[in-house]
């Protein structure tokens, strides 16, 4: 999960922005810097302008550094070879300097009595002038060292100008460093991130679409008690009639249709608010308004339990149909079920289900028509329900059980292919599942949080 954090200091408050980390998509662009601290008042204040670890190894001008300075190291390597070569060739004319100058003086002798010496001394003479006679070439490629030499040297004083100017603007950190100091500031950063509390919807953005496949109506899920490592991805397609649960690794394999594993459930399900939640599938069985707890790992049924009152098979569904009315979630503070009864004039009643043995510890009784719903989700306790069936979708209704009230809210989101039949929140991803008219999306949620402090601790 990625975050942006802004915090308008020193008001303690944080807007938080979650997506799932594998569907980001656009341009990847800009630096991120993480920071938090606590002030003096012992709140916590997180920044984040940065962007994500994997961006700084592509970065264009991370990679230009790293090839200039490779070619630098390169070229220094080949003066290195090129000095020594020199230093064995000037000992040489060195040599030949002296053998050069001894010639002179026996010239000089010749020239004073060419006739009694030139015969002695020819031999001499002509055994000098073979001896010499390798120096030539030596000479001419000591004078292309030599060029070579001052053309490189040239050259890295060009390099170490650009590269000067490249390290000033990127800043005083090679990419190592650089890395490093990025995972200790994120380190920082989900530790303050521990701090934040339930916060109230702000805002949906998307969708993004993760894949196209099964028919208009369906569910897929994630659990978000799940660790970080397992990202299995489970899919039921259709709203009856069916007991096939396909199960995927991971979000790659689920989009590339890896599946690694088929459950056959022991009964048929009804609607599209099923919900895997701590490696069980909890869902609504079939003509009844039974719950079932599946276990992934068995493969049994681990408990089932009615839910009194409650209306099923079409008698208080969504609006738009489908055995929807009996809806399983999940949030940050457990597991609830909503649904309608006669007792409540058909209205949503919300109720805390222990996940273990299904009873329901508490309920809410809201004035509120099932039927008049589209979807609905809970986050951080609170029902937020949308007309998610309509194009002009939006999220016009919340009731909070923190105080069993309720208020109207207009917080529109895109209903990308006009009908959606499955809303789900994932706590741990902070995004919400959809089912779009055949069409598996995610929806970025934005809560308003606000920071726990020392005190509240």
């Amino acid at each position: 999960m990625r975050f942006l954090l802004s915090v308008l200091y020193p008001v303690l408050s944080i807007t938080v922005f979650g997506l799932y980390p594998s569907m980001t998509i656009g341009p990847k662009e800009g630096w991120q810097v993480y920071s938090s601290a606590q002030d003096t008042d012992g709140r916590c204040i997180c920044t984040v302008v940065a962007p994500e670890q994997n961006l700084c190894s592509r970065d264009a001008k991370g990679r230009q550094l790293r090839q200039l300075l490779e070619k630098v190291q390169n070229m220094s390597q080949s003066i290195e070879v090129l000095n020594l070569r020199t230093q064995r060739d000037f000992q040489y004319v060195m040599k030949m300097e002296n053998q050069m100058k001894g010639l002179q003086t026996t010239l000089r002798q010749i020239e004073d009595d060419r006739k009694t010496i030139i015969t002695r001394n020819f031999q001499e003479l002509k055994n000098k002038m073979d001896e010499l006679q390798p120096l030539i070439p030596v000479l001419e490629q000591y004078k292309t060292d030599a060029q070579l030499i001052s053309s490189f040297k040239e050259e890295i004083r060009n390099l170490s100008m650009v590269l000067t100017a490249i390290q000033e603007e990127m800043g005083a950190y090679d990419y190592d460093e650089l890395y490093q100091r990025v995972l200790r500031l994120d380190s920082r950063l989900h530790n303050c991130m521990g701090k934040l509390t339930c916060g109230k919807l702000m805002k949906l953005t998307g969708p993004v679409t993760i894949k196209t496949s099964g028919t208009r109506f369906g569910a897929w899920l994630t659990d978000p008690q799940a660790s970080r490592r397992n990202n299995r991805v489970w899919y039921m397609d259709s709203y009856t009639n069916s007991k096939i649960v396909r199960e995927y690794k991971t979000m790659d394999d689920f989009v590339a249709n890896v599946v690694s594993r088929t459950y056959n459930l022991p009964f048929k399900w009804e609607g599209t608010g099923h919900v895997a939640y701590n490696g069980s599938l909890y869902y609504n069985k079939y003509q009844s308004n039974i719950i079932v707890k599946y276990s992934f790992e068995t493969g049994r049924v681990l408990a089932q339990r009615a839910l009194e009152y409650a209306g099923f098979h079409n008698t208080y569904p969504y609006s738009w149909g489908g055995y929807s009315d009996i809806d399983v979630m999940a949030d940050e503070l457990g597991m609830w079920v909503v649904y309608a009864t006669n007792q409540n004039a058909g209205n949503i009643v919300i109720a805390q289900m222990d996940p273990d043995t299904l009873e329901l510890q508490k309920t809410w009784n809201t004035e509120y028509s099932r039927r008049n719903a589209g979807e609905s989700f809970m986050i951080c306790g609170t029902l937020y329900i949308t007309n998610s069936h309509l194009t002009g979708a939006k999220v016009y209704y919340s009731y909070s059980t923190k105080t069993s009230s309720y208020e109207y809210t207009d917080i529109p989101f895109h209903n990308q292919y006009f009908h959606i039949s499955m809303l789900a929140y994932n706590a741990r991803e902070r995004a919400l599942y959809g089912w779009n008219n055949g069409h598996q999306v995610l929806f970025n949620v934005t809560l308003f949080h606000v920071i726990k402090t020392q005190d509240d601790s």
